[in-house]
């Protein structure tokens, strides 16, 4: 077996790298949306506070 047919896989090689890539994209952004969101949260509770300190 070469490398090109392992990337083919039988023809459904373009099915099979497809969902990869989407699984892929879900994960990355399971774990990054999260440090956004936190990051923005932590901004406004910053904010919110210094106008409560006025």
């Amino acid at each position: 077996m070469n490398w090109q047919e392992f990337f083919a896989m039988g023809g459904y090689g373009f099915y099979v790298w497809t969902a990869y890539g989407i699984t892929f994209i879900v994960l990355v952004a399971n774990v990054v949306v999260p440090i956004v969101q936190r990051k923005q949260f932590l901004r406004q509770q910053a904010l919110k506070q210094q106008r409560q300190d006025l």
